[in-house]
């Protein structure tokens, strides 16, 4: 079934986030709890996982799964090099802010891919679920690459301050972070229980999963203007560059799944995941292993710019390509 662009709008998960970004451009002082967003967050998080082990668990492990976390960590590995030289040349950063930036458009963001999750499903490309493993295989790649480039331009001894407690400090940052911990954790949980054991908590993790979802929409469309308002270091190149790059990677990521074989919200939800930017793992990366980095500018583009038009834009032009080239 094929939606207008009209009733994908007047989806609430959509509209929740638009009103966030209306009330704060018109500086209302609408505020959602810091608590309470973590809590939402954490809540989202855990049920994409459950939801994703249980439907492995109904279907049974197979190449495809493999092939496509193989493709998705390589992907995230892969992203921030052309990103990073694309920042440099165009959008005139040194390496340093180039691979923090890189980083987070290597990487992934939670909320864009369940948020692309309910709109896929409204048009017929359920994403299957194992893509939550992909999901959660993309946090990390990005940000040893990103490392990797953003270094290069540091000073010897710049690159020789980091103490041992340090590293260990980021190695745990990197693998052992939220995100990725309860993604697994919840993703493993699902499998073992399977569909018997997740009808126990179904009417706290299915039920009212949307309506969660529209909530913290509303407070990510608050953060994501209030963000760019503040932002005093986004030149217009790289404006440009945070819609170019979704753009990008997510037609590179949809004809990877394409060539691969995929199901269209398989091919869909690799594109997505690809096109989205991290906005938590990252960052909280960066400012261990980066300080000299701006925040000013990776936040600036991955929050205000990239996520916004990810969320009212680009999951529905993915979702478009993977049915035009699977013929869906």
């Amino acid at each position: 079934m094929d939606l207008s662009a009209l009733t994908i709008f007047t989806s609430p998960v959509i509209l929740f986030f638009v009103l966030g970004m209306i009330a704060a451009a018109a500086r209302s002082d609408l505020a959602i709890p810091e608590p309470f967003a973590k809590a939402m967050s954490i809540y989202l998080m855990i049920a994409i996982g459950l939801k994703g082990g249980v439907a492995v668990a109904k279907s049974g492990i197979g190449i495809e799964i493999a092939t496509a976390i193989v493709a998705g960590a390589c992907l995230s590995f892969l992203i921030p090099f052309y990103v990073a030289a694309i920042l440099r040349r165009v959008g005139k950063l040194e390496a340093v802010n180039a691979g923090a930036v890189a980083a987070h458009y290597g990487s992934v963001s939670v909320v864009t891919f369940v948020t692309a999750g309910e709109i896929l499903a409204l048009q017929a490309m359920p994403i299957p679920g194992y893509m939550v493993a992909v999901l959660a295989v993309m946090e990390t790649p990005a940000i040893l690459s990103g490392l990797l480039l953003a270094r290069r331009g540091l000073s010897g001894d710049a690159r020789s301050a980091d103490s041992g407690d340090e590293r260990g400090e980021l190695v745990r940052e990197v693998f052992l972070n939220a995100s990725v911990v309860l993604l697994i954790g919840s993703f493993l949980i699902g499998i073992i229980a399977g569909p018997g054991g997740f009808s126990e908590v179904q009417p706290v993790f299915d039920t009212g999963f949307k309506g969660v979802l529209c909530l913290f929409l509303l407070d990510m469309g608050l953060l994501a203007a209030r963000r760019l308002r503040e932002s005093r270091s986004l030149t217009w190149r790289l404006a440009f560059l945070a819609i170019a790059f979704p753009l990008v990677n997510g037609t590179l990521g949809t004809v990877i799944g394409v060539t691969l074989g995929f199901d269209p919200g398989s091919a869909a939800a690799l594109g997505i995941l690809c096109a989205s930017a991290s906005y938590i793992a990252v960052p909280a990366a960066m400012r261990m292993a980066l300080p000299q980095a701006d925040p000013g500018i990776y936040l600036a583009m991955s929050l205000s710019i990239t996520f916004p038009f990810n969320i009212l834009f680009g999951i529905g032009l993915i979702a478009w390509l993977a049915r035009v080239l699977t013929g869906g």
